[in-house]
């Protein structure tokens, strides 16, 4: 029986951001691919490189395991894979190196490696699979195993007498419940857990209902499964709770969707198979505003133990918004923001600035929002250009040599902006000075209010940003003067 080694090229600790926060999830889409490829027939292994210090570490379980096949296999369900990371590329060519170097077959699946393909067939790779790739992969080993022909096999890219081959896209799968559910068991949960418990008291684990999105944002991440939507069925997600609780007790779980629940009355059924198994689960989800102001959707949300929801505001310009072609408006932000505070729900909002066109009186607008609505949490980022999307086409002629970040905390401006890189920075900086400052002063009245335990920490937060929040000031209005 072929053996086949199972990995992945992101490494939180090379993410200094991202591995500060101290929330590592583990590699679904990875762990669904080998469960894939344990299903057609090989012995199968998995590489976790999540919590690795780097690729080195992967070099001694090649030399003792010895696979046919090494399958670097990105985790789709994660943002950070989609913004193809210069740092992650290499620690994937280092990966492919050896592995190639070893004599294995190396095939590898992720956003990056479809859209630069060259670069990876020059570091090692025999084929790249693009788009949705667990009935690709299947269909790949199969032939391999089999010596049969790989020409007729959509979603693959490969190399045949010196010239790349590009077969046409496979079409995504529309019956997500024929999947089998990720191979868990493969990889070691206790340091997540462990992390998780240390930092934050409860530990959080990660599933996907859905794949795809049907709405139309046009700097959204890459179209791997288009603009179709497609989901699990509720009781199939609820019989993958039921197994992650009985075999590793998670306190919480991330909903990782673009969108959950769309599929209309998804939310109510799936809230109404917790019920009846006398299932009580914490989780968090991202959504969209629009969507939450249907029917009862917060109602089921909040009954089903829904805690988080982030929504992608973006903005408080509903000028940037329909630029964006989002199809939502501020004053949704507003109606949903309320609503889901009404039933017990914390927000968060997804903001993002440097979209083209952008002037200081949409900044404005958006800080405004931000303080007027408080969300509990707020992500910020700069637009980012991803190829596959109707903004990367618009700005690809103005992209230099820098067309990805080299970690989730580049924050560099790829394209022409209204402002240059630094201003952003410094905007980063300066809202998040705000939005401490204006916790801390809510904290504040809540205790004059109703005087309990003295809110130290909020305080303390507080006077630590005033300063600072001054000098990000100063420091955004000189560079507003200078590019007038």
């Amino acid at each position: 029986m072929s053996k086949a080694l199972i990995t992945h090229s992101y490494f939180y600790p090379l993410d200094s951001k991202q591995w500060k926060f101290k929330q590592p999830y583990p590699p679904l889409g990875t762990l669904l691919a080998a469960a894939v490829v344990r299903e057609a027939g090989l012995q199968v292994s998995v590489w976790d490189s999540n919590l690795e210090e780097g690729p080195a570490r992967f070099f001694p379980v090649l030399k003792s395991e010895k696979p046919d096949y090494v399958i670097l296999y990105d985790d789709g369900f994660n943002y950070l894979t989609k913004m193809c990371l210069t740092t992650m590329r290499e620690a994937a060519f280092r990966m492919m190196e050896e592995a190639r170097k070893q004599g294995s077959i190396v095939i590898v699946n992720s956003s990056d490696a479809a859209d630069h393909y060259e670069k990876y067939f020059e570091r090692g790779a025999h084929y790249v699979i693009k788009g949705e790739g667990e009935d690709t992969l299947k269909e790949l080993l199969q032939a391999l195993e089999t010596n049969k022909s790989v020409s007729l096999i959509n979603g693959i890219i490969y190399r045949k007498e010196e010239q790349l081959v590009i077969h046409p896209s496979r079409q995504v799968m529309r019956d997500l419940d024929s999947l089998p559910l990720p191979a868990w068991e493969l990889i070691d949960i206790a340091p997540y857990q462990k992390i998780w418990k240390e930092h934050h008291g409860y530990f959080s684990m990660n599933i996907a209902t859905t794949r795809g999105c049907p709405f139309k944002c046009n700097w959204c991440a890459k179209p791997i499964y288009g603009n179709r939507y497609n989901s699990r069925s509720p009781e199939n997600v609820v019989n993958e709770i039921e197994l992650l609780i009985n075999r590793y007790q998670p306190d919480h779980f991330w909903m990782c969707d673009d969108i959950f629940g769309l599929k209309p009355g998804w939310i109510q059924k799936f809230n109404t198979l917790l019920s009846e198994k006398k299932r009580k689960i914490r989780y968090k989800i991202q959504s969209r505003v629009d969507l939450l102001l249907k029917e009862d959707t917060i109602e089921a949300l909040a009954q089903s133990g829904a805690d988080t929801v982030w929504v992608g505001a973006e903005s408080g310009s509903q000028k940037i918004l329909d630029a964006m072609d989002k199809e939502t408006t501020v004053q949704e932000i507003y109606k949903a923001s309320a609503l889901l505070r009404a039933y017990g729900i914390k927000v968060a909002f997804f903001l993002q600035f440097g979209y083209s066109g952008e002037t200081m009186k949409d900044i404005q607008s958006t800080l405004r929002m931000v303080l007027k609505l408080m969300p509990d949490e707020i992500g910020i980022s700069v637009s980012y250009p991803l190829p596959g999307t109707v903004f990367y086409e618009r700005v690809k002629n103005q992209l230099d040599q820098k067309q990805n970040w080299k970690d989730s905390d580049d924050l560099a401006m790829m394209f022409e902006g209204t402002y240059g890189s630094y201003f952003y920075k410094t905007l980063h900086r300066y809202v998040h000075n705000r939005y401490r400052i204006r916790r801390g002063w809510l904290a504040i009245i809540q205790w004059v209010k109703r005087p309990a335990e003295i809110p130290f920490r909020s305080i303390s937060s507080m006077l630590y940003n005033v300063p600072l929040s001054i000098l990000h000031r100063l420091e955004l209005k000189r560079l507003e003067i200078l590019h007038d």
